[in-house]
């Protein structure tokens, strides 16, 4: 099978045969006919060619599931097999789906993860009975219609990032998010595990940072300007075992994880557990606990070498817990860090002074520039929110532009590498409706439709600096966020456009298909629905979604494009 054989399916295929086969996010080029569909049976094999097989014991858990198959260990090229092969030919994450019942399913990646990402696609075209973990219909006879698809994605990074820090996300569903982001062929997940209202992995030198840091006395309910409580005591946090559970989890669904560590701001937290690693000449830090409301706290690290020593020790237990094939980046926030303790501390004055650095905004950069050193020296790279391109950006090191574009273009133009996720268009947090039922209403609204027209490349960027676009992802943070029902219906469906965007080769946002990505999302509701996805239906929030009577905090109006 040749790509010129197909019809083109993301930019320019005909819209009914893009419909019929239902896929999220649509592929580069598929056709279909030329056979009959293959059905599955007791008697289907399956045959995992070298690398693949990770790829096959997923097939194996899921489909046995679903449909009561066996999918016994089979030869490459036996009649209705489901075979899975390598070509180093093909692009690493791009794939080749052949199916048809006189030459059962054959499935070719570029790497073992374009081998995984196209099994992805083959459930799809299973059916939302696919995505059960039972059979429903035990004498259904599951089947594979005609097809050929070629696909690869637009974008090496493809990302969701999930705060634990404001409210904790347990470990299972965790593993469920992981699983969604594969079901969606996302590639990243941006783990953000501390911030000034908890510190969420058990460091062992450091006992304190889960012992105190990862609990605080009582929680806001709603927006900051809430005068709502939740007076139950709150926190939690992962084991050493429970991030290397996760993370092998992760691994075998070719997914990176990228850790977050916040320095120097968002700390609170930190320095309740530890008050030494505060200003301890401008303020009581021995007085600190995590912080119970919303919002940037002033509190930060104090600029010294102890603080350094400390976090290097806290890093050292990150990168044995996440190793560097997983997570190549490890994110050191670097955002919203008040400098008011620096102003008005002698310590952190005389500091600048010593080091040359000019201003606190100078020191905010000596803090990065010496973890980007620091990482470096042990393979990884430094990736931080745009703020890090205060003071000067050190090389190598890469950013998530999340106040605009602005900061993803002139790190990309300078040369550095960007995710763009900018918050007035991919934060999932933002309500969905303008209509008085969405829950705790925050920020501008960001419908689908405005997801799915979200461009990550903007216009202007010179062809040089696009090539380090090295992606998008979505931001879920979770101040309104109390539980798995809550992050389901912020994220879902639109991240399910995100994820289009971020694959597909789409055309300019104004042309984009949306009415035919709406009708596949017909589809995609029922594969969600099947995995118990609370999303947001198209007619607006059920009646258990609504929070009536809790204030957010909505914005009037278009974002801005900056």
């Amino acid at each position: 099978m040749h790509p010129d054989t197909l019809s083109p399916a993301g930019a320019d295929a005909p819209a009914d045969t893009v419909t019929a086969l239902g896929l999220v996010p649509a592929p580069v080029a598929a056709r279909t006919g030329g056979d009959d569909p293959l059905v599955l049976d007791a008697g289907t094999t399956l045959a995992a060619g070298p690398g693949t097989g990770s790829t096959g014991r997923w097939l194996r858990s899921v489909l046995g599931a679903a449909f009561g198959l066996p999918l016994a260990p089979g030869r490459v090229g036996g009649p209705g097999a489901i075979e899975l092969l390598t070509d180093p030919g093909l692009e690493s994450e791009g794939y080749r789906l052949t199916a048809g019942a006189a030459t059962g399913v054959r499935i070719t990646g570029g790497s073992p993860a374009g081998v995984f990402l196209g099994a992805q696609t083959l459930r799809q075209l299973l059916g939302p009975e696919a995505f059960r973990r039972a059979p429903v219909a035990p004498d259904a006879r599951p089947a594979v219609p005609a097809v050929e698809i070629e696909d690869a994605p637009r974008f090496a990074w493809r990302g969701f990032m999930l705060d634990v820090a404001r409210h904790f996300t347990p470990k299972d569903d965790v593993l469920r998010h992981l699983d969604l982001l594969a079901a969606h062929k996302l590639n990243v997940f941006h783990f953000h595990l501390t911030d000034d209202q908890g510190w969420r992995v058990e460091i062992k030198r450091h006992p304190r940072l889960t012992e105190r840091g990862a609990w605080r006395s009582r929680t806001k309910y709603g927006h900051r300007s809430s005068e709502l409580w939740d007076e139950t005591p709150y926190g939690g946090f992962y084991t050493q075992d429970d991030i290397r559970e996760i993370v092998a989890y992760a691994a075998e669904r070719h997914i990176r994880v990228v850790p977050e560590i916040e320095i120097p701001g968002h700390s609170q937290a930190a320095i309740a557990a530890y008050p030494e690693l505060g200003n301890t000449d401008v303020v009581d830090t021995a007085a600190l606990t995590p912080w119970d409301r919303w919002g940037v706290s002033t509190h930060v690290l104090a600029p010294t070498e102890a603080v350094l020593r400390f976090y290097e020790g806290v890093f050292e237990e990150i990168l044995e817990l996440f190793p560097a094939e997983v997570s190549p980046f490890v994110h050191v926030g670097g955002d919203e860090c008040p400098k008011d303790e620096w102003m008005a501390s002698p310590a952190a004055q005389a500091r600048i002074e010593e080091l040359g650095v000019g201003d606190e905004v100078g020191l905010q950069s000596w803090f990065i520039r010496h973890f980007d050193r620091w990482l470096t020296a042990r393979g990884r790279r430094l990736i931080g929110w745009d703020e890090i391109l205060e003071g000067g950006l050190p090389e190598g090191a890469a950013v998530s532009s999340w106040r605009g574009y602005a900061g993803g273009v002139a790190a990309a133009e300078a040369g550095h590498d960007v995710v763009m996720c900018p918050v007035q268009q991919v934060y999932l947090d933002y309500r969905q409706d303008g209509g008085p039922d969405e829950p705790i209403p925050i920020g501008y609204v960001r419908t689908l439709e405005d997801v799915y027209r979200f461009e990550p490349v903007p216009e202007g960027l010179s062809e040089e600096a696009a090539r380090h676009v090295l992606g998008t992802q979505g931001n879920a943070w979770t101040e309104v966020m109390q539980d798995r029902a809550r992050v389901d219906y912020q994220v879902y469906p639109r991240l399910a456009a995100l994820a289009e965007v971020a694959w597909s080769e789409l055309p300019a946002p104004a042309a984009r298909d949306f009415a035919g990505f709406t009708a596949r999302m017909d589809t995609h509701y029922a594969r969600l629905d099947a995995l118990g996805v609370g999303y947001r239906p198209p007619s607006g929030p059920l009646p258990w979604q609504r929070r009536p009577g809790i204030g957010g905090h909505p914005i009037e109006g278009a974002p801005p494009v900056v």
